[in-house]
């Protein structure tokens, strides 16, 4: 008995010291870090939602107000978290070449349609894709595509029209996500779908299949994942069932087929790729736009002379597949939250709805892609609503090559990062600290008009990334959130019911940004 109880406290011991070390990582180094019993409960986030990530993250951000940076714990790996814009912008974009990467959550050769997708490419592989890819995301490509998506966002609308009844009180994240579903189809797989008419289509079905992360079974398989990354491959854990990725490979394959067999040409994304994989597609003479929330990558003009990647079936899969990630979830997310303050702020959706009639009488009742993009309402309004709400809460980088950090205020110490030691950039905690924004869970346009727009830093409003790794597809983002609220707020009124959460309460149970209750809302048809 003795001996087991030796036993025991030299093991105890042992488990002691290596917690220790492991958790004052950054202590030892002269950072500041965030309370480690805190830390120990985050490691149960996904396990015990108490807090949300986004809470979390917000809480660390505020505990070092004078800092320029701060360590944290991402499970049990160390991260620095950055706080300071000029820090933000140094090591995004002056010094992007060590730290080009995104966190790899899964082992190699475990998901090839995770792999080779855009965001979780790395080194000069993400550089020659980002080349390959980029052409077709300028605002002249986005045009090409214009009429395609307009007829789609008049047509949801339309539906709300034809059956008034099913409009008294809706989940707008099913809406929505409906809606962002037949975008995607269309555009980036060639499919036609109508998912407010037909509920049940497989390819929504699938869509919802490949994009669901929530609930206590998905959120132990992703912690599993990030802890235990050869566990996960020997269990074979994946992120996407293989019926899914069946179905969008072979998706993909036959549409490509089919259109090089026939000649069939379509203004959609997949036909971009296509050209593209062939050496077609080139940087072209920009549209005029005024949009402040678009943004051009950093790099894409010196992606010109990068090497081209020879696009195979399952690249142009993979690309498709994470524009359905980013359409499916997070575009349907960004009308989600705008359609809640339009419908809690009645004096904005008005002023709103002026400048959508003043342009429909413009058009003459056809919208354009540069009328759209010249709405300057409309644009303070997403912008406004992608600075209160940022669907991405946080963006990581990995650190490629050997860095310091120079010290610059009394006190710093030079922090010496290593190759895959990690950094986060806290969005939701910058668009929402008090120093960067006056009252900033106020939602409120003005931030974003032409005078008070100069006076937004550039790294104080990041929706959308930063650098030359920011989102690529942001163009088609906002033309197709433009566009739906340009048809519904036309036709609609925006109003809550009594299932609507004033204010609005934030979801804990999963890693994205979610309404605890749903987004509930009616639409109301507008009387002139």
């Amino acid at each position: 008995m003795v001996i087991l109880y030796l036993v025991g406290a030299v093991l105890c011991a042992v488990l002691y010291y290596a917690f220790q070390k492991r958790f004052t990582y950054w202590e030892s180094r002269g950072v500041l870090q965030f309370s480690l019993l805190v830390n120990l409960r985050e490691l149960l986030l996904g396990l015990i939602p108490y807090r949300g990530v986004t809470e979390v993250l917000e809480t660390i951000y505020n505990a070092f107000p004078e800092s320029r940076y701060c360590g944290v714990y991402q499970f049990s790996t160390p991260t620095l978290l950055i706080r300071d814009p000029e820090l933000i912008k140094k090591v995004t974009v002056k010094d992007f070449e060590y730290f080009t990467d995104h966190y790899n959550v899964l082992e190699e050769d475990t998901e090839p349609m995770w792999e080779k997708n855009l965001f979780a490419l790395k080194g000069d592989k993400w550089k020659d894709m980002r080349a390959t890819l980029s052409p077709s995301f300028t605002s002249s490509k986005m045009k090409l595509m214009f009429d395609l998506i307009s007829n789609y966002a008049k047509a949801f609308v339309g539906y709300f029209e034809e059956h008034p009844d099913q409009a008294h009180s809706m989940e707008m994240k099913d809406v929505f996500t409906r809606f962002t579903n037949d975008i995607i189809a269309t555009s980036a797989f060639g499919v036609n779908c109508d998912s407010i008419r037909n509920p049940q289509n497989e390819f929504y079905l699938m869509g919802k299949d490949i994009t669901n992360f929530t609930g206590f079974w998905a959120n132990l398989r992703m912690i599993i994942t990030f802890l235990f990354p050869r566990l996960a491959k020997r269990l074979q854990f994946t992120f996407f069932s293989k019926q899914a990725t069946h179905f969008f490979t072979t998706l993909i394959r036959e549409n490509i087929a089919s259109r090089e067999q026939n000649g069939i040409i379509r203004p959609d994304m997949l036909h971009l790729l296509i050209e593209a994989r062939k050496g077609r597609l080139n940087f072209d003479k920009a549209v005029e736009d005024t949009e402040f929330t678009a943004i051009e990558g950093v790099a894409d003009r010196k992606e010109e002379k990068r090497k081209k990647e020879q696009l195979t079936d399952m690249d142009i899969t993979a690309q498709a597949l994470i524009f359905f990630f980013a359409g499916f979830d997070s575009v349907s997310t960004l009308m989600c939250f705008m359609a809640h303050e339009l419908a809690i702020n009645a004096d904005i959706q008005e002023r709103l709805q002026h400048e959508v009639d003043d342009t429909m009488r413009q058009c003459e009742g056809n919208i354009t892609y540069q009328a759209l993009s010249k709405m300057e309402y409309m644009d303070m309004v997403v912008a406004e609503t992608m600075r209160k709400w940022p669907v991405g809460v946080f963006s990581g980088r990995v650190c490629t090559k050997p860095y310091t950090i120079k010290p610059e205020k009394e006190g710093e110490k030079a922090v010496k990062l290593n190759v895959n030691d990690s950094l986060w950039i806290p969005i939701f905690a910058i668009h929402r600290d008090e120093n960067n924004y006056e009252n900033p869970t106020r939602f409120d346009p003005e931030r974003f008009n032409r005078e008070n727009r100069a006076s937004v830093l550039p790294y104080q409003f990041i929706p959308f990334g930063v650098g030359p790794r920011s989102c690529i597809g942001n163009r088609f983002a906002l033309m197709e959130t433009k566009l739906v609220f340009f048809y519904l707020l036309s036709k609609f009124n925006l109003v809550v019911t009594e299932k609507t959460d004033v204010p609005l309460q934030l979801g804990k149970h999963a890693f994205q940004l979610k309404a605890k209750n749903g987004f509930w809302l009616a639409l109301k048809a507008r009387t002139r």
